[in-house]
């Protein structure tokens, strides 16, 4: 005989903490449909840059860094001026075309326009005392500033990265004698450092017949090398503090276990958990390089002539600003909009990518 087992649910009683039945109602078939749509699954990156680009200032960075690099490609190609050209017309070399103003054409420039009716591609920032054009040299020198900058920033991803992995997952003895060469190479001055080495270079090598390294000169190469030999240690601590936290967890302790080795468990289980401050780090080692080789091509120290740089451009500017304030404005708002643009996309990604500022 078949038992009833459609037992009611006893009514709530007084001073009782039982919940009161009467109260709940039943879910309806839409509820039930919209409580079975599970989460769109998601990766650490993909999280990342979903919160990245609902950030206006972090689109707005990018959109510039986009433009900039847009103009460094495409204005050599289609500017017929070279940065190191000077202008002529006819083959005559057009010493009224110097200092001129943007939009500007010199006498020579007009009187050839009118007799061939023509018209010459324009000046756009004007020309320098040399009767150069000032826009292409421009161009140029964003063009170095991005190279060191990125050149710098890569190399302080795979020297401070790696050197702060081994580090911080040895530990012991390993450890405190790498953190105490981080510390002498902290206490050393990077500026004394490139004029020993350029002074050293000019006397015994020769970069002239480097294809790219040799436009720019004894004193780029030397700053490179210091960022080489110097720039990493601040990503070093980074990673290797990260790393004194990440591996007491047990997914690390599981892979030991198992019998995997040192450099896999850097490679796949600890480095990854790391992404966010080796992003952070890099992205904002970028304008460091890139004001770093603009103060010193400032004082002397930069690319060789005739090679432009933001800062050897801002440089010559001094003399005549005065009278040609433009030749200091142009370089100077390039070194701000990419250093600041830089500096927005770091601190983007940190909030981006940073697990404890999430939410």
């Amino acid at each position: 005989m078949a038992q009833n087992y459609d037992i009611p649910a006893p009514k709530k009683r007084m001073w009782s903490l039982q919940l009161n039945p009467e109260k709940f109602e039943k879910a309806t078939d839409e509820e039930k449909r919209q409580a079975d749509v599970m989460a769109e699954s998601t990766t650490f990156f993909r999280d990342g840059m979903k919160r990245l680009k609902r950030n206006p200032l972090a689109v707005f960075a990018f959109w510039i860094l986009i433009i900039l690099i847009v103009v460094m490609i495409v204005a050599p190609i289609v500017v017929p001026y070279s940065y190191s050209e000077v202008i002529t017309v006819e083959g005559v070399r057009d010493k009224s075309a110097a200092s001129m103003a943007p939009f500007q054409y010199s006498k020579l420039e007009k009187a050839y326009m009118e007799k061939y009716n023509v018209r010459i591609f324009p000046h756009i920032m004007g020309t320098d005392e040399l009767c150069r054009d000032y826009f292409i040299r421009v161009v140029y020198g964003m063009r170095v500033s991005f190279l060191v900058g990125v050149f710098a920033s890569l190399m302080v991803l795979v020297i401070g990265t790696i050197y702060g992995a081994i580090s911080g997952y040895c530990g012991g003895k390993v450890d405190l004698v790498m953190m105490r060469i981080v510390d002498i190479i902290y206490s050393l001055p990077d500026l004394l450092i490139i004029i020993l080495l350029s002074v050293v270079f000019k006397e015994t090598l020769d970069f002239s017949k480097v294809p790219v390294v040799g436009k720019l000169g004894t004193n780029m190469v030397s700053m490179l090398i210091v960022f080489g030999l110097l720039y990493w240690v601040g990503m070093a601590r980074l990673v290797r503090g990260q790393i004194l936290t990440i591996k007491e967890n047990e997914y690390v302790l599981a892979a030991k276990s198992m019998g995997a080795s040192g450099g896999r468990i850097i490679r796949k289980h600890i480095l990854p958990n790391c992404l966010s401050v080796i992003i952070i780090c890099t992205a904002q080692e970028i304008p460091t390089a890139i004001f770093t080789e603009s103060y010193l091509s400032f004082i002397g120290l930069g690319v060789a002539l005739p090679m432009p740089s933001l800062g050897s451009l801002a440089n010559t500017a001094r003399s005549g600003m005065q009278s040609y304030p433009w030749k200091l404005v142009f370089p100077a708002v390039a070194i701000i909009l990419i250093c600041l643009a830089f500096n927005l996309l770091g601190d983007a990604l940190r909030d981006a990518f940073d697990p404890k500022l999430k939410g």
